[in-house]
């Protein structure tokens, strides 16, 4: 699964606020992730993440992914 940062991530389950879409900050060994809901950030690894997504949502192109 090819994904970059900037790529907002939809995961098979919700998290405790009630989102489900998270935007990826850094990509390597590990993911790091906020979500879009709460703002909370996490650091998952990478093969956790990839089993973990529903599908990569298309990137707005104006975001900027700082």
């Amino acid at each position: 699964m090819d994904i970059q940062v900037g790529d907002v991530l939809q995961m098979k389950k919700t998290h405790p606020c009630g989102g489900k879409n998270w935007l990826v900050l850094r990509v390597g060994m590990d993911f790091r992730l906020r979500c879009l809901t709460c703002g909370r950030e996490m650091m998952i690894l990478c093969g956790k993440a990839e089993k973990s997504v529903k599908k990569v949502l298309p990137r707005t192109d104006g975001e900027d992914s700082k």
